[in-house]
């Protein structure tokens, strides 16, 4: 697969909703009133410091909306400043069958789906770091991001962390095998280590292997179900990501090839594992903290 109206009255938000079912009371209702007329509303909440802010970092363009598509939402939804950094422009997804374009064109075409399936989900901002697509296998061409230093690119996502300053990051499993996707990952936990900020949590976004063996009829795809500390019900968020995942017209989406059921269970329910710090007790279902004092 390429693979959360004027202030009331001062307040602060230790901990960010991005869970289904029933919100924590006290918390504001989404409103309307950003101008985002075609995608998610953005929930304005007064605080004493400026808004969380949710940092995903990913590899491909669709990365975005068929992985991390309704964490994003769920962060405009509660009020939510997000940024998406992208290592590349896709240049070696496969065509959509009919959809008539070259090899050429395609990195630009890749590159606009981003950024329309970003408007969509309500992102503040998109970054494309300039990489090219490795493909999934094969020896690397040069400026591909497998053949990138390793340190260079950590660098690079550290940059962004000392830039932002983001509460939440969020970056990909890397569990479907795709050379791209384990680049972006380590250079994400990498930059941990050497930026000046430190997000107040650091999740992967994880495809289960309970789903993946059952897709592929290969044990080996996915991170194991034990491992996986934050499962999310996000079905209240399905028709705003399908919409994100049909503006990547010119691929074709892995859940085309899946049975209701097993597509039903990848895009409506978000699983996430805690890296930094590590987790305790058990597993989550609603929660996305942005203040240290919630995590335990």
């Amino acid at each position: 697969m390429h693979r959360l109206c004027a202030p009331a009255r001062p307040r602060t938000i230790p901990d960010v909703w991005v869970g289904g079912g029933p919100e924590p009371p006290g918390r504001d209702s989404p409103v309307r009133g950003d101008g985002r007329s075609e995608g998610v509303a953005r929930s304005v909440v007064a605080m004493t410091s400026p808004a969380p802010h949710l940092l995903v970092v990913v590899a491909h363009p669709d990365d975005e909306a068929f992985g991390c598509g309704s964490v994003l939402a769920h962060a405009t939804r509660r009020g939510l400043r997000s940024t998406v950094v992208c290592a590349t422009r896709g240049e070696l997804g496969e065509p959509a069958p009919g959809s008539g374009l070259t090899r050429a064109e395609l990195p630009a075409v890749r590159e606009h789906e981003l950024r329309t399936a970003c408007a969509l989900l309500g992102v503040d901002r998109v970054e494309v770091l300039g990489y090219r697509d490795s493909g999934p296998d094969g020896a690397p061409a040069p400026g591909a991001l497998a053949a990138a230093d390793p340190a260079e690119l950590a660098n690079r996502v550290a940059g962004y962390l000392d830039e932002i300053r983001p509460d939440v990051v969020v970056t990909l499993d890397a569990s479907d095998g795709h050379r791209d996707h384990a680049a972006m990952r380590d250079a994400t936990l990498a930059a941990l280590d050497i930026a000046t900020h430190r997000p107040a949590a650091t999740y992967l976004f994880c495809l289960a292997r309970s789903l993946m063996t059952e897709f592929t009829g290969d044990d080996r795809y996915g991170t194991p179900d034990a491992d996986i500390t934050h499962v999310v019900d996000v079905a209240d968020l399905l028709p705003l990501r399908e919409r994100a995942i049909r503006a990547h017209a010119s691929q074709v989406p892995p859940f085309d090839a899946m049975n209701p059921a097993l597509r039903h269970g990848f895009l409506a329910v978000d699983r996430l594992r805690r890296i930094d710090p590590p987790p305790t007790g058990p597993v989550r279902t609603c929660w996305i903290p942005t203040d240290r004092k919630a995590l335990r």
